[in-house]
């Protein structure tokens, strides 16, 4: 029997391969100048940034911090509830204390800015946020109640805490919020982005949102930077508080500017409406439809909605041309306001 003999080919494989591989460095050479263009965004730098996981873990631990019990797989009690949060909370220092620190130094070099004394200026920022915590968890916990008051389908807390979107987006973004506004830069939105990431849910850290707020269902609601949300307030999916359309010249100069809309206390927003622009207010306990567009102010206690389409019916036909036949007409959408 005939041996075949198949080293000479793997070596010429081996050969080629090496061929290939000598081009590799040109491509890093290309990768090299890209970095020293200014075209591209890099961060070439001594001084590391912030660590997206870092800060995803924050919020993991967070979370164990708001909620006591529910996302760990020990027991929890009055006997060991005081060591359990002493090192949690300790933990959540040096960890948050870190990447604060990160983000304060990335930014005073990044855009030249005079020293803030970055290590001393994020512990004091950590140490604020920390104090929040209790009032945090107060908080949360009337958005908890909201949820149970504004859903039938929830069983009770624990069906909500574990498994509605609504609460994990809101809870993320109450503690972005917080940061935000103790000027912390990059870190709350990445926290909101990944809350939108998980739950397509998505709240500017800088949005001004009251107690006892419910999202239901959730998915593909936009809460924009400047708006302002009061009391007792519920949206459904695919609900959006967004601001009009802009040129490139005017949006420099109205970053700073109030550009989404204020929704007043006890108000309901159904599923796809689209409300826009700085100056619109929804007024206190009303009620906007679903699939409204809305670019202008209500009163309070006003309902908006889309007039009632005109649907034809026909019977079903089996044949190809009555399949062909337009079953359905809708009219156009006018907005009815009582």
């Amino acid at each position: 029997m005939k041996r075949l003999n198949n080293g000479g080919k793997c070596r010429e494989e081996i050969k080629s391969a090496k061929h290939f591989r000598k081009e590799v460095p040109d491509v890093v050479d290309g990768l090299v100048h890209s970095c020293n263009s200014a075209g591209c965004f890099d961060h070439v730098s001594a001084e590391p940034i912030p660590h997206r996981e870092a800060i995803i873990n924050i919020l993991h631990r967070l979370s164990l911090i708001l909620y006591p019990g529910y996302f760990i797989r020990t027991r929890l009690d009055s006997t060991n509830l005081e060591y359990y949060l002493g090192e949690q909370v300790t933990a959540l220092y040096e960890t948050l204390s870190e990447q604060i620190v990160l983000a304060i130094r990335h930014d005073c070099i990044r855009h030249n800015k005079s020293c803030v004394h970055c290590e001393p200026l994020g512990h004091q920022m950590t140490l604020a946020f920390l104090r929040k915590l209790p009032t945090l968890r107060f908080m949360l916990a009337k958005d908890i109640r909201a949820s149970l008051e504004g859903d039938p389908a929830a069983k009770g807390y624990d069906d909500i805490i574990f498994s509605y979107p609504g609460i994990r987006a809101i809870t993320i973004y109450r503690v972005a919020h917080e940061l935000y506004h103790l000027n912390i830069p990059l870190i709350p939105r990445i926290m909101t982005e990944y809350a939108h990431s998980r739950t397509g849910i998505d709240i500017h850290p800088g949005a001004h949102i009251g107690e006892s707020f419910f999202i239901d269902h959730g998915t593909g609601v936009v809460i924009g930077e400047s708006c302002v949300i009061g009391n007792r307030v519920r949206i459904y999916q695919g609900v959006t508080l967004g601001a009009i359309s802009l040129s490139k010249s005017e949006v420099k100069k109205l970053r700073s500017k109030k550009r989404h809309p204020s929704i007043e206390d006890d108000v309901i927003i159904y599923a796809n409406a689209t409300i826009l622009g700085g100056a619109t207010v929804v007024g206190a306990r009303s009620i906007i439809g679903g699939n409204v567009w809305l670019t202008h102010s209500v009163p309070p206690d006003t309902e908006v909605f889309v007039n009632k389409q005109d649907l034809i019916f026909g019977a079903k036909q089996y044949k190809k041309q009555a399949a062909k036949q337009k079953l359905r007409q809708v009219n156009q959408n006018h907005l009815i306001i009582k």
